[in-house]
């Protein structure tokens, strides 16, 4: 139902920055990869795309994944980590850790992480209820001011399929590129999105 009382913060979900394994697209969940020297810069660039998406205040409270690759994003970015959160780790790809599309595709033909199958990792239905999970302390800081989250792509992107009431295989249909920052807002007290992926500028057009 519409309202016309919004809170004076929204949620802002920021992709770590590039490394090795999401270069290549390795499916990268539990491994703790680090930043790749053009993921570092991206990392520092991306206090532009937050300026440009952020309220003016600091925002209420930054939460990040306990990943080396989302804490030194949050660092460069020019975030404070207020708390380590091991809910906003990305989805967990069980055996298929590691491993690129196509190499899991030789025995499992049309596979994506949205239609599985998830041998040893976690479901889409196990990924919707920890997104629901952040989703609603999230909100319940807003009236402070934004709330931002610093995580991975594919979670980010369930993420935003939840605030919008799709299920988890929604996130199909959002990108979210390495050091990338999507904002979700509400109309009216219905949770909508502002902004989906937005970018850094690339160093050579600064």
């Amino acid at each position: 139902m519409s309202t016309d009382a919004d809170p004076d913060g929204r949620i802002l979900l920021l992709r770590h920055g590039e490394t090795e394994w999401s270069r290549t697209g390795k499916h990268t969940g539990r491994t703790d990869v680090p930043l790749t020297d053009e993921g570092r810069a991206a990392a520092r660039r991306v206090r532009d795309a937050l300026a440009l998406v952020r309220h003016d205040a600091p925002p209420a409270r930054v939460l990040c994944s306990p990943r080396t690759r989302a804490r030194d994003t949050a660092e460069l970015a020019g975030l404070r980590v207020d708390a380590v959160d091991d809910r906003l780790v990305e989805w967990d790809y069980g055996d298929n850790e590691g491993w690129t599309t196509p190499q899991i595709r030789e025995s499992q033909p049309g596979w994506t992480i949205w239609d599985g199958p998830w041998p040893g990792g976690e479901t889409p239905g196990d990924v919707a209820a920890r997104a629901d999970a952040v989703l609603a302390d999230a909100r319940a800081l807003l009236g402070g001011g934004d709330v931002v989250l610093v995580g991975h792509g594919h979670f980010s992107r369930v993420l935003t399929a939840r605030w919008i009431g799709l299920p988890a295989s929604g996130g199909v249909h959002f990108r979210m590129d390495p050091a990338g920052v999507s904002v979700l807002g509400f109309e009216r007290g219905v949770p909508r999105l502002d902004h989906v992926n937005q970018r850094p500028t690339p160093a050579e057009d600064q």
